[in-house]
């Protein structure tokens, strides 16, 4: 039973939810204590477990007749059968029984983003809203991988972060959507599942990925008051950028280069608030 509920959970992009949830919450902590309170390590395990065998539960269980289109589930992903949707449903109910737990314990804002977090996972892919299959809402939706970095900075300040990094967050997760998506273009479209890159086609999917990430880059830069290593952002916009110019690159390749970039880069964001804040106290 572990060994399913990990090849589901996707960890290849666990850190989409729980790096998330490590760099909101530095950006809000003010002291080295802040990450000694128990409910720290609470969301930590639930944000880069559970949530992920929730998303990723809830996308395999009702994509499992499109899934049937698509080699990624056997190359990357794993393959749900059949005989095992039974078995995916009873962990979508003990993950969903264990968020309503957590909820018990939240003040009213921690429970409306947290179920905000819930409702964007589920619907996503389930009916009847299911986001997925409606072009402009498919990324839009997706924001749903911002709410454990808001829900975090809440927890520790009881506010929510500047417009700016919410649209800075907004612009990032909607441009990796839409990147994600266009390798599953032809399989999309042969499944009847309209997403923006079926809508727009790949050029103009490729060319608001790049404006999505170069407005991300000027964001990052300006809020980091052109600190050196805030010009690595540049990185992102790289990748659309490379596959517009050259027709040589094969976007099915480099897109598994992505959780890479998005670790180190979330990994030097969360040591930089620690030491900008001198969170650790050594200075």
């Amino acid at each position: 039973m572990l060994s399913f509920i990990f090849k589901i959970s996707r960890f290849r992009f666990w850190i989409y939810t729980g790096g998330t949830y490590v760099v909101g919450y530095a950006l809000g902590a003010s002291v080295i204590g802040d990450f000694f309170r128990p409910e720290y390590y609470i969301y930590l395990f639930y944000f880069f477990f559970p949530a992920n065998i929730f998303i990723y539960g809830v996308n395999d269980y009702w994509d499992y007749e499109t899934d049937k289109l698509n080699p990624k589930k056997d190359e990357k992903e794993y393959r749900i059968h059949n005989m095992e949707r039974k078995r995916l449903l009873n962990v979508i109910y003990l993950i969903t029984g264990i968020s309503i737990i957590l909820m018990l314990f939240q003040n009213l804002t921690e429970i409306i983003i947290f179920s905000i977090f819930l409702f964007l996972s589920y619907f996503y892919s389930a009916y009847p809203l299911r986001f997925k299959t409606r072009p402009f809402l498919d990324f839009s939706s997706n924001y749903l991988y911002v709410i454990p970095g808001i829900f975090a900075y809440y927890l520790v300040t009881q506010s929510i972060p500047s417009t700016i990094i919410l649209i800075g967050a907004y612009l990032h997760i909607s441009a990796m959507h839409i990147f994600s998506a266009i390798p599953d273009i032809e399989y999309d479209r042969a499944a009847g599942i309209t997403t923006t890159p079926v809508f727009i086609g790949k050029r103009l999917s490729l060319l608001l990925c790049l404006i999505f990430w170069i407005f991300l880059s000027l964001i990052v830069i300006n809020l980091a008051n052109f600190y050196p290593l805030s010009f690595l952002v540049f990185l992102y916009p790289l990748f659309p950028l490379a596959l517009l110019l050259s027709g040589n690159i094969k976007i099915e390749k480099i897109y598994w280069y992505l959780p890479y970039v998005n670790t180190a880069l979330g990994g030097l964001l969360f040591v930089a608030l620690i030491i900008d804040k001198n969170i650790l106290g050594i200075l």
